[in-house]
């Protein structure tokens, strides 16, 4: 640890200042760039580090130098630099065609011409505290109001630890399952056709009967040996 360590470090070590037995000593081939280089010089005892950067010379200036107005501290102290005012423009104000409207209506012009001509013999201009930015009324704001970002509500920690959150969320997520699962079996039923109702209910069958000639189907009787059908109805209960 050096001495000077904390002074401002000082300009590059030459091959003239080295000496004999220093630390920056070197034996054979010497050249001045080995004694800019950081790496290779070593720190000199009880001195300050040197930088290992050329320098300008003594008749450097640094800074900016502006040729023709740089006069120095006589420039500076005769003569002041002021800065001249600028004159400002009268801005022309642009036409209030609702006034001048309003002024031809009452004098009775209803075309387009005659208003043109209304307008180059009445030309009215807007006034300037109509455009300013200070005409218009400020908002009204309760007396209460707070300025900036609304205050964060506290976390409730113990809903946290509790992890009442997930209980939440898991309620959701199966409600959610459940309700997917009766949208997909409503998409999923089949609408039934005529095979499928008759597979479930199936037609009555049908009861037997013999087969008969349909030309005597309808044949009546030609001849009939009982007195009445009281008779008839007897003789056939007792035979069947």
């Amino acid at each position: 640890m050096t001495g000077g360590e904390g002074a401002a470090p000082r300009r590059p070590l030459t091959l003239a200042e080295v000496e004999l037995g220093s630390e920056n000593e070197r034996l054979g081939v010497a050249r001045d760039s080995m004694l800019c280089n950081p790496l290779i010089v070593k720190a000199e005892l009880g001195k300050p580090q040197r930088n290992c950067y050329t320098l300008p010379g003594i008749d450097f200036a640094y800074g900016l130098y502006i040729e023709r107005t740089d006069g120095g501290v006589p420039e500076a102290i005769g003569h002041w630099n002021t800065i001249k005012p600028r004159t400002h423009l009268v801005q022309e104000m642009p036409r209030d065609y609702i006034a001048m409207n309003r002024g031809a209506l009452k004098a009775g012009y209803t075309t387009a011409r005659e208003y043109n001509l209304y307008y180059k013999a009445k030309d009215i201009r807007r006034k300037d505290d109509e455009n300013g930015c200070f005409n218009k009324c400020p908002p009204e704001l309760p007396a209460d109001m707070t300025y900036g970002i609304k205050t964060r509500s506290c976390t409730p920690f113990f809903d946290v630890l509790h992890h009442r959150y997930q209980q939440l969320w898991m309620e959701q997520q199966r409600a959610l399952t459940t309700a997917e699962r009766v949208e997909k079996k409503k998409k999923e039923k089949v609408r039934e056709t005529r095979t499928t109702f008759l597979r479930k209910n199936p037609l009555p069958p049908k009861e037997e009967s013999f087969w008969h000639l349909p030309s005597l189907e309808k044949v009546k009787p030609h001849l009939s040996t009982l007195p009445d059908r009281k008779a008839r109805q007897k003789a056939f209960s007792a035979t069947h």
